[in-house]
C-alpha cells in the first residue's frame, strides 16, 4: 500500500533532479526542463496532499494541480521564446556566453 511518505519521498527526488539540471547545467533548454520538473514534484506534492488528507474536498487538489500545470505552460512558452530570441542573437544556448544583456 503506498503512503503519502513514498509521494512524497518521489516528489522530494523529482524535485533534486529538477534543481540539480537548473544550478549544473549551463544550456538554457536543459534549465528549462529542470524548472518543469521542479513543478511538476509540486503537482505530486499538491494531488499526495488532497489524497491522504482526512476530509478531501471534491477536486481541490486537481484544481490546484491543473492551475499549476496552466501557469508551467505559460512559463515554458515564454521560456522558449526568450531562448528563441536570445539564440537568433547571440547564435548559443549556452547561458555563460550569453552576457550581452548585461548593463
Amino acid at each position: 500500500m503506498l503512503t503519502l511518505n513514498h509521494f512524497l519521498l518521489l516528489s522530494a527526488a523529482l524535485f533534486s533532479v529538477g534543481l540539480a539540471g537548473v544550478l549544473a547545467r549551463r544550456n538554457a533548454i536543459v534549465v528549462l526542463v529542470g524548472i518543469e520538473l521542479m513543478l511538476n514534484a509540486a503537482n505530486l506534492n499538491f494531488l499526495a496532499f488532497w489524497r491522504f488528507s482526512k476530509n478531501p474536498e471534491p477536486l481541490a487538489g486537481v484544481m490546484f494541480a491543473l492551475f499549476s500545470i496552466a501557469v508551467a505552460a505559460a512559463e515554458a512558452a515564454v521560456g522558449l521564446a526568450l531562448v528563441i530570441a536570445i539564440y537568433r542573437h547571440c547564435r548559443t544556448t549556452n547561458l555563460d556566453q550569453v552576457d550581452s544583456l548585461k548593463g
